[in-house]
């Protein structure tokens, strides 16, 4: 059974049911056999999908991004040994909570990267240096990344960066010092800074 076919199992299920699936993740994680975690969290901007691996939290999805689908992807990508197992991402979600409360201006949190390679993973090592309340350009990160006239690469990377709001892609704007593109939105992108701006 994949995640998506046991969530839509669980809700609204009798708590027995629910019951048995603590068990299995417990059961899971004492094995060594839980590859992948998952929950959500309810923010300003909707929920988001968290999951992780045994090395960090390894994708941040936004509703739109249609997270049956991420759950997916991941499976594919990743693992198809996923489960949704709220305690084991209780501390991301705590730090996000924090950060939408004003609480919280950077994550201290094991974060994995697997999903982004080469320039791309140089382009969220940049994107981690740019300050609460403060952007940098995409040509700014492009040479932070090792290639100064790869600005269009870099918006590239940030636009597909699996970890939004941790990895502060939103940070990251146009040369003229629009927005740019955004994975939630460019509204979204908008709310994150003036958040932080207000802080």
């Amino acid at each position: 059974m994949t995640g998506k076919q046991l969530t839509r199992v669980l809700a609204g299920t009798p708590e027995h049911l629910r019951e048995l699936h603590d068990r299995l993740v417990a059961a899971a994680d004492a094995e060594s056999i839980l590859d992948l975690a998952y929950r959500t969290v309810d923010t300003p901007l909707g929920a988001l999908l968290l999951a992780a691996t045994e090395t960090g939290l390894v994708k941040v999805a936004y509703a739109g991004q249609d997270h049956d689908m991420v759950l997916e992807q991941l499976a594919a990508a990743i693992s198809p040994r996923l489960l949704r197992a709220p305690a084991r991402l209780y501390a991301p979600a705590r730090q996000i909570e924090e950060y939408f409360a004003r609480r919280r201006i950077s994550f201290d949190l094991p974060l994995d990267f697997r999903l982004a390679h080469g320039f791309r993973r140089r382009v969220l090592a940049a994107l981690r240096n740019v300050g609460y309340g403060t952007t940098a350009s995409y040509a700014t990160l492009a040479a932070a990344a090792g290639s100064p006239k790869a600005y269009r690469a870099a918006g590239s990377a940030c636009a597909a960066n699996p970890l939004p709001i941790v990895v502060p892609c939103h940070r990251a704007v146009r040369g003229d010092g629009t927005p740019g593109r955004y994975i939630g939105g460019v509204e979204a992108k908008r709310t994150l800074l003036a958040l932080e701006a207000t802080a």
